[in-house]
């Protein structure tokens, strides 16, 4: 819980940037507000794969660091944060030269596609800044010191919000802020709406980076690792390590974030009610997913020191015990559910058609929030033993196959003539049992390889 709870802020500060992206925008038109709500649809999972990928580091530092080679993680982050620059890089052409035949197949409306496009590509100079947090981030919470990414993501929120009030709404928002004493060249200030949310964003990402650079410089914590003393050329071996270990992490990510944004493009033939009540349950479980979350990536750091130091029983113990702690906390989660839902809805909104419907669906977000958070603590125990080619492909059938096309044909044909079309339930139904389903073969796959490891049938694969 100790390495979980910052992990879980960190989380939520990033989440907030979003948050914070979408009121601000919003507040300046509407034509802005979708702008970056369609250029976050887009960055977004690419982010979090690139994320993902980087995230392959964690249990690399943190088997060597429980097996006292601390010599061999200085060469291992150097190439993670090779592979950051190259991820990073990528990412920014894509989003310079990519999204514009994107929106066409899309059908965005001109207007907002050129807005769109603008905010992307001020996005898009922050892609390696926040690459390379991500990449340090790893090596931060593989070394069992996770509070540097709490801190660090609350100093990125912190850059956020002035930067955007600045750039969103230029100097007629801060004349309306302080008054007409501000110089007058603040004043004329222009105000560069949806474009002006990117350059914030960027800055708030190369602002992390640097940061954390800093700080992984000029703790005492990581003086031993000597990261900065000199750098290590790309090794090909060890890039190879990483990206088989983190590349199934992001793309496992990056389907579990297109299941939740394919199903709000489904959901919004329904009509504006429904898609209200759906983005209101989604939101507000959401918030509470945070710590089960967490739990499993401070998971895959308690397991990776305890294999690294041999105790091969230990880590089998460490998964389970991690994994009975998360059922108790999604049992704790489903009483606020239970007894916060109705009062929290109605802070979201006050139609009363919405808030029936965004109920019904909370009952279905309680069963899915046992299954949800045993799956990806499950995830997170396999990540420490580095067992994640099959956490993708169990995630490929799971979320696609049973929770999206299960949920989809419920959602708009029901079963035939023993049940009709079940609209927006139909689609978390469909949720609840990829979520199960993900939950009962990862637990079969940790089971397996968690008895095969600490009875000696099956070797751990050991970081370089």
């Amino acid at each position: 819980m100790r390495l979980a709870l910052p992990i879980c802020g960190a989380q939520l500060a990033q989440a907030g940037m979003g948050v914070t992206d979408v009121m601000m925008t919003g507040r300046q038109s509407a034509t802005d507000l979708a702008a970056v709500s369609v250029g976050s649809s887009l960055w977004m999972p690419l982010m979090l794969f690139m994320t993902g990928t980087l995230m392959g580091l964690t249990p690399i530092v943190a088997q060597l660091l429980g097996g006292g080679r601390q010599a061999r993680i200085r060469p291992n982050v150097h190439q993670a944060l090779w592979v950051a620059l190259c991820l990073g890089l990528i990412g920014a052409l894509l989003l310079w030269f990519a999204v514009m035949p994107i929106f066409r197949l899309m059908g965005v409306p001109e207007a907002v596609a050129e807005l769109s496009a603008a905010y992307l590509s001020a996005v898009a100079f922050g892609m390696p800044g926040v690459a390379l947090f991500q990449a340090l981030r790893a090596f931060s919470d593989g070394m069992n010191h996770t509070r540097p990414s709490l801190t660090i993501s609350l100093v990125g929120l912190g850059v956020n919000i002035p930067s955007n009030f600045v750039l969103i709404y230029g100097g007629a928002g801060l004349t309306g802020l302080f008054g007409g004493w501000l110089p007058t060249p603040i004043q004329q200030l222009p105000a560069l709406g949806a474009w002006g949310c990117g350059i914030a964003t960027a800055l708030s990402m190369w602002v992390m980076g640097l940061t954390m650079c800093r700080y992984t410089q000029r703790s005492r914590t990581f003086r031993e690792i000597e990261l900065w003393h000199a750098p290590t050329p790309p090794s090909w071996r060890l890039i190879r390590q990483l990206l088989v270990v983190g590349v199934p992490i992001g793309v496992a990510i990056f389907v579990e974030v297109t299941l939740f944004t394919l199903i709000a493009l489904f959901v919004a033939s329904f009509g504006e009610v429904t898609v209200a009540a759906h983005q209101v349950a989604l939101n507000f479980t959401s918030i509470l997913f945070m710590l089960p979350l967490s739990l499993g990536m401070a998971l895959t750091v308690r397991v990776g020191n305890t294999l690294g130091t041999g105790n091969l029983r230990g880590a089998r113990f460490v998964a389970w015990n991690g994994i009975a702690v998360c059922l108790g906390i999604a049992l704790f989660n489903n009483l606020i559910i239970w007894f916060g839902a109705e009062p929290v809805i109605a802070l979201y909104t006050h139609n009363t058609e919405v808030q029936r419907l965004a109920l019904s669906l909370v009952v279905l977000a309680m069963l899915y929030q046992v299954s949800d958070s045993l799956q990806v603590t499950m995830a997170g125990a396999l990540r420490g033993y580095k067992d994640t080619r099959i956490i993708m492909v169990f995630t490929l059938i799971s979320y696609w196959l049973v929770g999206l096309a299960g949920g989809h044909w419920l959602g708009t044909r029901g079963l035939g003539p023993w049940l009709e079309p079940l609209g927006v339930h139909g689609y978390w139904i469909g949720l609840v049992a990829g979520l199960s389903v993900a939950a009962l073969l990862l637990g079969w796959r940790l089971q397996a390889i968690s008895r095969a490891v600490s009875d000696g049938r099956r070797h751990v694969a050991q970081s370089d």
